[in-house]
Formats: C-alpha cells, structure tokens, sequence
C-alpha cells in the first residue's frame, strides 16, 4: 500500500488588502523622518524612546507611541503652527518598525525574529530568514496570531504564493511562521 504525502488545504485567510490601521502605529524603538517645508534645522531623523515620545525642536516633547505617522504629522503641525510657524508643511516617512516583529522557525536558513516592515508578506519573511532549508513543506507553512485573547492558526501555501496561484499574506505585529518538515 503507498501513501502519498499531499500538502495541507490552505486556510481562508485575510488578504493584503485588509491592512488593519493598527499595523503602522508607531512604538517604542520606531525611527522615522520628520520633514518641515523650507525648515531644514527643524527637519530630521527621531527614534521613539521607551516612553513613547520624542523630542522636538521648539516644541518639545511630542507624544507618538500608538498613533499613525499622519496623526503625528498634525500634532507637529498644530504645535508649530501655535505661534512658531505660519501654516508649517510637515511630512514623515517611517524608515523602521523596531517595536513590530515577527517569529520565523523550522525549516528556514537562518531562523529568529524579524523586524516587520509596514505590509510584509510571508514571501518576503521567509526570504529575510534566508530561504526555505532543502526539507522545507513550503505549501505547509504555518502562522500563528494572536488576536486578543484568541489564537488562530493559518496554513499558508508559500510556494504556491510565489508562483502566483494564491493570493500573498500579510503579516502583523506578533505573528509566528513556522515551516514545517517535509514528509518524504
């Protein structure tokens, strides 16, 4: 009698445009661009500090932890605006999510954990943790989410992800990939 080794049934899962507001708030660790219109000694980089703020040319302490780079781009806006700056033009550019990561473990190069970029895709992960090992089951890959006090697991086929006959996943904060071993 032979058995044949199949891949799981990929599960239904949430696409990449079901992006959550959450996932580009900023934390703690966070290093992003401040750019103020025609004011270069007000432009430049800042890092969150653990308490969740940073400090600001004129207006001091600015409070960012939880709150999208937009949301801070106004505060900074307001703030400059009430009687430093006539109409202040302000920009942010999020270089990287420190305080957001991601687990990645079995079958892979080099697992551990990652920093998550804004919209990373299980493709991209498995590639920063270098690849799938030679044993990998790439239409077996597994994630793991925490979403409040519940725990749901995905089955996600990777290899079919990469030849475009299913459609990527979006990972978030916290999320834990696991690529299982093959069978045979």
């Amino acid at each position: 009698m032979a058995f044949a080794c199949t891949d799981p049934p990929p599960s239904k899962y949430p696409g990449q445009e079901e992006v959550h507001i959450e996932d580009s708030t900023l934390g703690p660790g966070d290093v992003f661009e401040v750019r103020v219109y025609r004011q270069d000694k007000l432009s430049g980089t800042y890092s969150v500090s653990a308490q969740g703020a940073i400090s600001f040319p004129l207006i001091g302490t600015v409070a960012v932890a939880g709150k999208t780079p937009i949301e801070v781009e106004e505060e900074i806006r307001r703030q400059l605006a009430d009687g430093f700056l006539v109409r202040p033009q302000v920009s942010i550019l999020v270089k990287e999510y420190r305080s957001r990561s991601i687990s990645v473990f079995g079958q892979v190069q080099k697992p551990g954990t990652l920093a998550l970029q804004h919209r990373m895709t299980i493709v991209e992960a498995i590639s920063q943790a270098g690849g799938f090992s030679a044993m990998a089951r790439k239409n077996g890959v597994t994630v793991t989410r925490t979403e409040g006090a519940h725990k749901r697991n995905f089955t996600v086929p990777v290899e079919s992800i990469a030849d475009g006959r299913a459609p990527n996943f979006v990972l978030r904060p916290g999320d834990i990939v696991f690529v299982p071993e093959r069978l045979f």
